[in-house]
């Protein structure tokens, strides 16, 4: 059991639910293996669109609510029609909610209510890199930067140690600053 005395639900998180989560896979590390999975259809042109709904989890199936359908495509100045984000500010974006999904659940842990919590996030890229153009540029991101406005009940360096602890445990920002590998398969028709 947790050594941590049960605490309400707080910045929107169900704490004591976090808790008893937290516990069930200390007792059963098997549980905490999960697959997330989207699928992902070509439209036209650059245009591409994505659908979200089922994964594994704590040794089962699951489905969301409902499937979430993302469409990506380029900006006209790279060649696409503008049909939703280029596939990099998606990136972007899931380090971005990441993080904050991280801090509000840690805050809460340590019973710190948050009043404010915004983040602006930014990349730079090369297009050299992904249009093959020099060797010495990478495809993808040169550097992101975060930006964290936070407000809460604690003082400055608490509240800075929960943005740092999220970093610590974000798994975006993991699959971002790591080497995940990645295997394709190919089938063709």
């Amino acid at each position: 059991m947790t050594s941590t005395t049960e605490r309400p639900a707080l910045n929107g998180v169900d704490t004591p639910t976090l808790f008893t989560t937290l516990d069930a896979v200390r007792e059963q590390p098997e549980i905490a293996k999960f697959q997330f999975r989207a699928t992902n259809r070509w439209v036209s042109g650059t245009h591409n669109r994505s659908t979200i709904h089922g994964y594994y989890g704590a040794g089962q199936e699951f489905e969301h609510r409902a499937p979430t359908v993302i469409d990506a495509d380029h900006p006209p100045v790279l060649v696409g029609n503008d049909n939703g984000p280029a596939p990099v500010e998606y990136v972007l974006g899931a380090l971005a909610a990441c993080l904050t999904s991280g801090l509000a659940n840690i805050a809460a842990a340590r019973g710190i209510e948050l009043t404010e919590v915004e983040s602006s996030v930014t990349g730079d890229i090369n297009l050299l890199g992904i249009f093959g153009m020099s060797d010495e540029v990478r495809n993808g991101y040169e550097q992101i930067q975060v930006d964290f406005t936070i407000k809460g009940n604690a003082p400055e360096e608490k509240l800075r140690e929960l943005v740092e602890q999220s970093r610590d445990r974000s798994a975006v920002y993991d699959v971002i600053t790591g080497s995940v590998p990645v295997k394709l398969n190919i089938t063709t028709g």
